[in-house]
């Protein structure tokens, strides 16, 4: 959807605009946060099935008591009581248990869900993003397999196993390659007939809180930024252009997930040419022919999946590979203590290759060598406890471990791989009073976006009305996404029942776009 083509009504305001990702690295696109979210706001609205039951008694209790009304109607809270799970979540868990019950246990069980489309709870809204629908899994390297499980990966009203069966392959309880995630999103998409709600190539420069004004319009939220279009010339061909946007909405979504601005370590060198922080920089150069079994090895900084995919890579090309992180190989908190062995075969071979493959201290007249033990992964070398000091111009690199001994390697690139932040330019300050901790920047694990556990609407914003869910919230995995899009659905449905009707049903958009180009009515 074009936002030049909208009708201007300047005194009337969007009900919900949705920010999707800028860009996304590993788990998350344009996205399944978005996705989700704007299906519950179509009118697609869950109800508990009728003779349905689910395997946790009291969850069924509290089920049983109202069946009649939807779980949008319901007090999620309540329901949240006493129920464990994989994340800290409390909205996730519930609608993880709902939708895969005893997924956890390997136990395939029917969602006691039933999904009804009711036309009456739609909620105008708009979907704001770079890419697609599916967004960076189109990007991501078609043979890599998702961390969660294929139906893990599934959204709410289609099944991913049904999906696929259609494309004659046969998924069982497994794990699916980006691409197959990719092209499910972008169906699910046109399935719904979600199409009308996405706003793609746009990119969102501002997010502020506008005052109620002097002829008493409400107070609300202001999001401008840049769509890129193609623009037809005289002579019939065509180039693109980024065309401003300025939207007025009641409530903004932010779903634009942590991997936009990859972290950096802050030594000397970092920003030599060789060393880089993208996983594509490495299969940038693999590309081109840059890196084989001749080339000095790699360094790879980090001990997270991203890194373990790009020790596999460099390895699957028989080139060298120099491995440092912080963190002991017997640390619980390394994400490979934390993998079943059988469904992550490859990061189970990446762990053992760091726990036989340790770097051992040399004597002291060839201190600056890195020496190894014999082992079946040739050209491999980790380097557990070790941070790194300085990169050179030369291509060395000057590692030092806990206990203070330095060891110096040369390389043919080094990737640092540890992680990324946000990118919450849109906001005032980056965001920074939104956190938990209000003195550092958004971050995933150690300090998400502060938001009320039931509705997902963030404790620090200037205004009501903005909500946070996804990564941005400290939640990573697709399983778990979806709770944010129920909490945040839930919330605005109660608006609806508590007499603001006219906050969310009779929404437009004002719009300022600086091109002289006809504007046709609002597809709601």
């Amino acid at each position: 959807m074009d936002l030049h083509d909208k009708e201007i009504l300047s005194e009337e305001v969007l009900p919900v605009v949705i920010i999707v990702p800028l860009l996304f690295f590993r788990f998350l696109g344009n996205g399944p946060s978005g996705i989700c979210l704007s299906y519950l706001l179509s009118g697609y609205t869950p109800y508990l099935s009728l003779g349905a039951t689910h395997p946790n008694p009291l969850l069924q209790s509290k089920l049983g008591e109202q069946p009649h009304l939807s779980l949008l109607e319901q007090d999620l809270e309540y329901l949240c009581e006493g129920l464990e799970g994989r994340s800290s979540n409390p909205v996730a868990v519930l609608f993880d248990s709902l939708l895969l019950p005893d997924s956890d246990f390997g136990v395939e069980r029917s969602s006691p869900l039933e999904w009804r489309f009711e036309a009456k709870r739609a909620i105008p809204h708009l979907v704001l993003g770079k890419g697609p629908p599916g967004g960076a899994w189109h990007a991501m390297e078609g043979s890599m397999l998702t961390l969660s499980l294929a139906n893990w990966m599934e959204l709410p009203g289609l099944k991913l196993k049904d999906w696929m069966r259609d494309k004659r392959r046969n998924v069982r309880n497994d794990r699916a390659t980006p691409a197959e995630i990719a092209s499910y999103y972008q169906h699910y998409v046109s399935q719904m007939s979600l199409e009308q709600n996405f706003a793609c190539g746009t990119t969102v420069a501002s997010i502020t809180r506008q005052s109620e004004d002097q002829e008493g319009s409400p107070a609300c939220w202001r999001v401008t930024g840049l769509q890129r279009r193609d623009v037809e010339l005289a002579d019939g061909s065509s180039v693109s252009e980024d065309i401003p946007f300025s939207l007025l909405a009641h409530n903004v979504v932010m779903a634009t997930g942590t991997h936009d601005i990859p972290a950096c370590l802050g030594v000397d060198g970092e920003s030599l040419p060789f060393v880089c922080h993208s996983f594509w920089d490495l299969e940038a150069s693999i590309s081109r022919g840059e890196l084989d079994q001749s080339s000095d090895p790699v360094l790879v900084v980090g001990a997270g999946l991203t890194a373990a995919d790009a020790v596999l890579a460099a390895h699957h090309l028989n080139t060298p590979v120099y491995h440092a992180f912080r963190r002991s190989v017997t640390d619980p908190g390394l994400i490979f203590n934390q993998l079943p062995k059988l469904l992550y075969p490859e990061y189970h071979k990446v762990h053992q290759m760091m726990t036989q493959q340790q770097h051992r201290p040399a004597p002291p007249q060839s201190r600056h060598s890195p020496s190894s033990p014999s082992s079946s992964y040739s050209g491999y070398l980790s380097f557990p406890r070790h941070k790194v000091v300085e990169f050179r111009p030369d291509r060395k690199c000057v590692l030092e471990s806990d206990s203070g001994e330095r060891t110096v390697v040369q390389v043919s690139k080094a990737l640092v791989l540890i992680g990324a932040h946000p990118n919450l330019s849109f906001l005032p300050d980056n965001g920074l009073s939104l956190g938990i901790n209000h003195d550092e920047p958004i971050t995933c694990r150690r300090n998400p976006i502060e938001v009320d556990p039931f509705t997902n609407e963030v404790v620090s914003a200037d205004g009501p009305g903005m909500y946070a869910m996804g990564p941005l919230v400290g939640e990573n995995f697709v399983r778990f996404l979806k709770g944010g899009a129920l909490a945040i659905a839930s919330d605005l449905a109660k608006r609806q029942r508590v007499g603001k009707e006219d906050e969310l049903v009779d929404g437009c958009v004002d719009q300022r776009v600086n091109t002289k180009a006809e504007i046709s009515t609002l597809v709601s």
